[in-house]
């Protein structure tokens, strides 16, 4: 039962992922029709997922850390890595390059560290959805 809740939560982290970053902001752009009112509400959006991948996280590590006490196997090492790095992108997108994009200090870099931040995120939540899948699937 554990392991299907840890799978839906990775679930909801990398589709909430997608689902943001891949379809909601590039629509505020093409049909807001002005880019600073578009960018806030991405802006807003964005902080809302960090919250979103910090919470799941968290709950993650909880669930591969009470895993690896009954045996840290290379997979749970690999979990915890992965659900790790996209943590360490959350934050370092959320809290070092957002707020240098809101000063718009060195706007065209910050925007793509953050994008590019975002987008690892989104590959390790879904390298980890992908594995758990596999291994908890019947």
């Amino acid at each position: 039962m554990k392991d299907r809740v840890a799978l839906l939560l990775a679930a909801f982290w990398w589709g909430s992922l997608s689902t943001i970053g891949f379809l909601v902001v590039p629509m505020l752009f093409a049909r807001l029709g002005n880019p600073a009112v578009a960018g806030n509400f991405a802006g807003q959006l964005f902080e809302a997922q960090s919250w979103i991948a910090i919470a799941c996280g968290l709950i993650l590590l909880i669930h591969f850390r009470q895993k690896a006490d009954a045996g840290f196997d290379a997979a749970t090492r690999m979990a915890i890595g992965l659900v790790l790095a996209a943590l360490l992108l959350a934050l370092l997108q959320q809290y070092v390059a957002a707020p240098r994009i809101l000063a718009r200090d060195n706007l065209k870099f910050w925007h793509a560290a953050g994008s590019g931040m975002y987008l690892a995120q989104w590959a390790c939540a879904g390298a980890l959805l992908w594995r758990m899948g596999r291994r908890t699937g019947a």
